[in-house]
């Protein structure tokens, strides 16, 4: 018997590099046993394609710890696609198999038998494609754990980067920024830094909305009304909470950032971290009760199957997850 509960990965959509990446989990080793939910069959057509030796065993979901795996063994947990799926073509048949086994995994966290989830990429736009309403992994897995705000947060070695907003169009953010919201954005991610990473007490620099975070009001007001008095009431609180600062020099060292930088958007934040740490980032969904890491890229549908997919983030996301569920 495994002396840890196995983490579980889901392969992501069968269309792009999810599969490929799984089953190079067989050659790495982990501090922890690693559980896929796939479809074995793809998982074995996948194998003989790109030219890797490795055993797919299909175990019971309910019995996860009973069969550590063997050197070049993946163990799976399978879920049967609609459609047989083809590389670089995803296919709106196979989405609710793809919801139906993040259901699985989520259900698995929550009950104990898995200590993690670690997610490969999905196609949002297949699955809407599919008439099933869909914006990512971060939102779709606070509803499963009824998890009221979910935050995103980026990490590259030593970086972390958080969102204050996520999946928006750029008009949108300004008004989604609230004091309130923010008030709840930081504490999710001053709990999760002291909780998942062990951090006692946490520094974060914010980023302005604005250029030079609105130039004292003459290029916007966000930043002196709405987020300056949520930095400032961390602060008042005791919280290593500074900003907001213009988002050029946030990340340089000047600004003496240590532990996280909170960004108010989704493309201010991370064309940074990804410069930084590309090929090795891994994205952490925190405020979830469960740990779940993911990778830093998409599907990358043009060379599925091509045995070229660079799997050093999700090595990453593996060993990570690990260490925030204290393997």
């Amino acid at each position: 018997m495994t002396q840890n509960r196995p983490l579980v990965v889901t392969a992501g959509e069968p269309a792009g590099i999810g599969p490929e990446l799984c089953l190079s989990l067989a050659k790495e080793s982990f501090p922890t046993d690693i559980v896929v939910i796939s479809d074995p069959e793809l998982l074995r057509s996948r194998a003989r394609m790109i030219g890797i030796d490795v055993t797919i065993t299909e175990i019971d979901g309910d019995n996860v710890t009973l069969k550590p795996a063997q050197p070049d063994e993946l163990l799976v947990i399978a879920t049967r696609f609609a459609a047989t799926p083809e590389c670089g073509q995803p296919d709106p048949a196979n989405a609710q198999t793809l919801l139906d086994g993040l259901r699985i995994a989520v259900a698995g966290c929550v009950d104990g038998r898995f200590s993690g989830l670690v997610t490969a990429p999905l196609q949002k736009s297949v699955i809407n494609d599919a008439g099933i309403e869909f914006t990512g992994h971060t939102e779709f897995l606070a509803e499963l754990t009824d998890t009221n705000l979910p935050v995103m947060l980026l990490v590259a070695g030593d970086l972390r980067v958080a969102l204050a907003s996520t999946h928006l169009p750029l008009r949108d953010v300004p008004d989604y920024l609230t004091r309130d919201g923010l008030r709840e954005v930081l504490q999710v991610l001053v709990n999760d830094l002291q909780r998942r990473f062990r951090i006692d007490n946490p520094e974060i620099v914010v980023c302005g909305l604005n250029p030079h975070a609105g130039e004292g009001g003459h290029l916007g007001s966000e930043d002196a009304e709405v987020i300056a008095p949520a930095i400032r009431e961390f602060a008042e609180r005791g919280f290593k909470v500074r900003g907001p600062l213009p988002a050029d020099t946030a990340f340089t060292p000047a600004a003496g950032h240590k532990d996280a930088v909170l960004a108010m958007y989704h493309d201010q934040g991370l064309p940074v971290l990804k410069y930084a740490g590309f090929g090795h980032a891994v994205n952490v969904t925190l405020g979830l009760p469960i740990v779940r890491t993911s990778v830093d890229h998409g599907t990358a549908l043009d060379i599925a199957g091509s045995g070229r997919a660079n799997n050093g983030s999700l090595i990453q996301a593996v060993r990570l997850a690990a260490e925030l569920a204290e393997i």
